[in-house]
């Protein structure tokens, strides 16, 4: 039983309480429906919903999008942060710059390694040596040091450093540079850490490659106008052999290079005369 407002009737009914607006509704009998019935509440078009604990819950299909991480806005403001630099932490700049440097150092590598005259030349000669070289085998990453590649022996690698090249020049004589390296390695059996059969290496490395070119050490700012070539290739020599581990000073590098020079300074092979 439920008691109304003054002035008006009490009538038996039966008290109920709608499961969705909580609200309590008075049912009366079937023949007292008429002006006096209560009626119950429109329930409020709202975008708001109450769960059990009655605290408003935002239906998924309401709220306003986010930018999910492979969105195309994402994407889109990505690449913005990415060419200018605003809104990247230093780590994330520096990251993005040695990504950005292995991309262009690979796509320039992958020409040269299929249409450069001399990079082919040489992996022609490595093949017919017995030392296939494919391209997986020449690699662009960052160095620590500024150097423009390097060549390592037991896997028979050449290291690329990305970002460390002025031209595509440049590339193709470090290319070569290695790869005559990586010749002399399997046709000749060269113990590295014999400063001799390493200054040889060099010395025929830096001869062939086109490392000495006039214009590549006016760019190192060494001109010389009698002998500019020999002097670049045994000075360059003298520098590789002197950071070999197994050399203990300058003078021991300066040694070995001329015990070899005649005879290494005068061997061209593969090639017919000097690139």
């Amino acid at each position: 039983m439920t008691d109304l407002a003054d002035g008006e009737c009490r009538r038996a009914c039966s008290i109920v309480v709608d499961s969705v607006s909580k609200v309590p509704i008075c049912l009366f009998g079937k023949n007292d429906r008429g002006k006096n019935q209560e009626k119950v509440p429109p329930r409020p078009k709202s975008w708001l919903v109450m769960n059990d604990s009655s605290s408003p819950q935002v239906p998924q299909d309401s709220l306003p999008s986010t930018p999910q991480p492979g969105s195309a806005f994402e994407k889109w403001r990505r690449k913005a942060m990415l060419a200018t630099g605003l809104g990247l932490s230093d780590s994330e700049r520096l990251e993005n710059t040695q990504i950005s440097q292995i991309e262009a150092c690979e796509k320039k590598k992958e020409y040269l390694m299929n249409y450069s005259p001399v990079v082919v030349f040489m992996l022609k000669h490595l093949k017919l040596s017995g030392c296939d070289v494919p391209p997986s085998n020449v690699l662009c990453a960052p160095c620590d040091r500024i150097q423009a590649g390097g060549f390592t022996p037991d896997p028979g690698a050449v290291i690329l450093c990305a970002g460390q090249f002025f031209s595509e020049q440049h590339m193709e004589s470090t290319i070569t540079h290695e790869l005559i390296h990586m010749y002399d390695h399997c046709r000749f059996k060269v113990d590295w850490s014999n400063l001799r059969h390493h200054a040889c290496s060099e010395i025929r490395a830096n001869n062939l490659s086109g490392d000495c070119r006039y214009t590549r050490e006016l760019r190192r700012g060494f001109v010389s106008f009698s002998k500019q070539h020999q002097a670049c290739v045994r000075r360059r020599a003298i520098e590789s052999v002197k950071a070999n581990p197994a050399c203990p000073n300058e003078a021991a590098a300066e040694r070995a290079v001329n015990e070899v020079w005649e005879s290494c300074f005068n061997d061209t092979r593969p090639f017919d005369e000097i690139y």
